[in-house]
């Protein structure tokens, strides 16, 4: 110790999988006359910089085995970690048995989570759990009075400049921030092998779960301004909100992050080979999705289902996006794009508006992959696997007198994807591939059935429309009737098809009253629940 807190570094333990900024860091600690112990390619790549390093199996008298899993797992290591300084027991056992301080661990771990998510097979990732390097990092930890632990590249400036204003010491302060990073990383560590273990055994509910993930952004704010916020990315390579690279536009918010991933997950319901698709989403809510013979063609049909509602909404399509899309998007004000692609005419247009940002994911996230989802409660967190069920078209049934046409097949199939991604109690009436009208949120289905009808009425009447839009379409409910008064209202607001799970005590009652009415009904046998 030099003064009160203060730990001279004498001797630095070095061990990374990320040689990032390693042989600055190395220089600048035999700068302040530090031993460097290391290990493997991390011993070379300082050696080759010139650097004096001792080989851990030189210091521990111990060799390297078994592919390099036993290196670091011995006494002469975790002692020189876990050796209180002020302690005279430990500093007698560490005397007697010639076990030297480490006063400095730099340790990254193995890159399980890269391992993984590059789909590697499973001896690979077995190979990158690191086993020596948590223990190193959780002695180190827990030893902080004496002992700083670095597990982050971005944190060597910052130890550099301690030690620079230390005269080669550390502060206590400095290292309880260092031991408090150091836990949390072993611990999303330890979540991410976990977690891939529960996957491969197909294991939904396992004793034990953790979660973790790395900061990706701290936030001005969450929901509201007295809300404090930040976007942690978790590993999962699924493309979207956390692999998009933004183009232009101020920092993305709290509520702009979680509508863009609302909306891309919304779009990715319709492949892109298939046919352009835009979805505009207002509060995590679709206010106009359409298919379209070309992008531009696409977003005109949405943004018609609800043009008030699209002002500063966000906007996520499932190809790239060209200029036509761009002159028609950057007509009214918009928060975010997102888009596997932008071409380079598209980016222009946007460019000249300065606060719309602009993503690119690079593709489409794929609507039936497996997942988790998860929700904080009181005491706890809920999870649930991702709905990722996608209607078959050959298992529908027709349970009316009447059978829908091709056209209204179609059209029920793409409002029941939309429905899917609306909040309960859902309701979807769509036309000629797009959506006319969308009720959201409600406490019960008629008011949703009643809400999207008027909402239809108020969208015809701003574009000057002499019927409804909704006058001709299908409906589309994202859970069953429980009575016919839904339906009843949907009829009369013009539809001609409906498509719902079924399942209700009254079906045969919703059933008679389509039949009564001249409307063709199909029952999907699955629910989509959103809220």
């Amino acid at each position: 110790m030099t003064g009160p807190g203060l730990q001279k570094i004498t001797r630095a333990l070095i061990s990374v999988s990320d040689k990032q900024g390693l042989i600055d860091l190395g220089r600048a600690l035999a700068a302040h006359g530090v031993e460097l112990l290391s290990t493997g390619g991390t011993a070379g790549t300082l050696k080759g910089a010139g650097l004096t390093v001792k080989d851990v199996a030189e210091h521990t008298g111990f060799p390297e085995m078994m592919d390099g899993r036993l290196k670091t797992l011995h006494p002469k290591v975790h002692g020189g970690l876990l050796a209180v300084r002020d302690n005279d027991e430990h500093q007698r056992d560490a005397a007697g048995h010639g076990i030297a301080p480490i006063d400095l661990l730099v340790v990254n771990l193995y890159p399980f989570e890269a391992t993984v998510a590059s789909g590697a097979d499973w001896d690979d990732c077995v190979e990158n759990i690191d086993i020596g390097g948590p223990a190193m990092i959780r002695a180190a930890a827990k030893n902080h009075s004496g002992v700083a632990v670095v597990v982050d590249p971005s944190d060597y400036d910052g130890l550099i400049a301690e030690l620079t204003a230390n005269a080669g010491a550390t502060t206590l302060g400095f290292r309880k921030a260092l031991a408090a990073k150091a836990f949390a990383r072993t611990g999303a560590y330890d979540g991410a092998i976990g977690a891939w273990f529960a996957e491969a055994l197909n294991e939904q509910n396992p004793k034990w779960r953790s979660f973790g993930g790395t900061l990706s952004s701290s936030l001005r704010y969450g929901e509201n301004p007295h809300q404090s916020a930040a976007f942690y990315v978790s590993g999962d390579r699924r493309p979207g909100i956390a692999t998009a690279q933004q183009l232009q536009g101020k920092e993305l918010s709290y509520n702009n992050l979680n509508d863009t991933d609302a909306a891309y997950e919304l779009v990715a319901e319709f492949a892109a080979a298939e046919a352009p698709a835009v979805a505009i989403i207002k509060h995590a809510n679709p206010c106009g999705v359409a298919i379209g013979s070309s992008v531009a063609d696409a977003y005109v049909k949405a943004l018609r289902c609800d043009p008030t509602s699209a002002f500063g909404g966000i906007i996520a399509i499932n190809r790239e996006i060209d200029a036509a899309a761009a002159h028609e998007i950057t007509k009214i004000f918009t928060e975010v794009v997102i888009a596997p692609a932008a071409s380079e005419e598209a980016r222009a247009i946007f460019a000249a508006k300065k606060n719309l940002r602009l993503l690119v994911a690079g593709d489409l996230p794929d609507p039936a992959a497996p997942g988790v989802l998860v929700r904080s409660l009181a005491g706890g967190l809920l999870t649930q696997s991702r709905d990722n069920a996608l209607v078959d078209a050959a298992a529908l049934k027709v349970v009316s007198k009447r059978q829908p046409t091709e056209a209204e097949r179609a059209d029920l199939m793409f409002a029941f994807k939309v429905a899917k991604h609306v909040k309960s109690n859902a309701i979807v009436y769509a036309k000629d591939g797009a959506t006319v009208g969308v009720g959201a949120g409600q406490m019960s289905r008629i008011d949703s059935a009643q809400i999207a009808a008027w909402k239809a009425g108020e969208a015809s009447r701003a574009a000057g429309l002499d019927t409804v839009l909704t006058q001709g379409s299908v409906v589309a409910s994202d859970a069953f009737f429980p009575f016919a008064d839904g339906l009843i209202a949907a009829a009369e607001a013009g539809v001609t098809a409906v498509i719902q799970p079924g399942g209700s005590m009254r079906d045969d009652e919703v059933i008679a009253e389509a039949d009564k009415r001249g409307l063709a009904m199909i029952f999907t046998g699955m629910r989509h629940f959103r809220h």
